[in-house]
């Protein structure tokens, strides 16, 4: 008989967590960046497993650049954004920043985690549109990294 242990969590899976709640938040109340940042660190006992660098990274910058992010991801998606789910589009720009903006992170490692993070908050295939979408702009986005299939995969 095997025991089903689910494996822990990753610091960097955490921080993507929190920013796709943080994301969240932004885009369904547009409140301050700095109260969003201060509302997850309070409520969550988690938090402090976390990579702190990377959260606020990707929470700050997504949030910063989200008018580009929104334009990179729009030509890949096949209704109007303001018809994308908000728990998706809230992953869509956490993955969408990190392929754009952290070239030293893999992107197949991006997507896949940007999977788990649909799989996690999203609806039942709300995976599987986020996959599509960040495989296209991975494609455009790091096509020699792409076309040479130089992704590895660690988070």
């Amino acid at each position: 008989m095997t025991l089903d242990v689910a494996k822990p969590k990753s610091s960097r899976r955490r921080s993507r967590e929190f920013a796709v709640q943080g994301i969240y938040q932004w885009l369904l109340a547009g409140d301050n960046v700095g109260n969003i940042e201060a509302f997850l660190r309070e409520s969550n006992t988690s938090f402090a497993r976390a990579d702190e660098k990377l959260f606020r990274a990707i929470l700050f910058g997504a949030i910063k650049d989200m008018k580009s992010l929104q334009d990179a991801i729009a030509p890949h998606v096949d209704r109007p954004m303001d018809e994308v789910s908000m728990v998706e589009a809230a992953v869509l720009c956490v993955g969408a920043y990190e392929i754009i903006s952290m070239p030293e992170t893999p992107y197949p490692v991006i997507i896949n985690e940007a999977i788990e993070l649909a799989k996690t908050f999203g609806g039942l295939d709300g995976h599987k549109f986020v996959n599509g979408v960040l495989d296209k702009l991975a494609a455009l986005v790091r096509s020699e990294e792409v076309s040479a299939g130089r992704g590895k995969r660690h988070a």
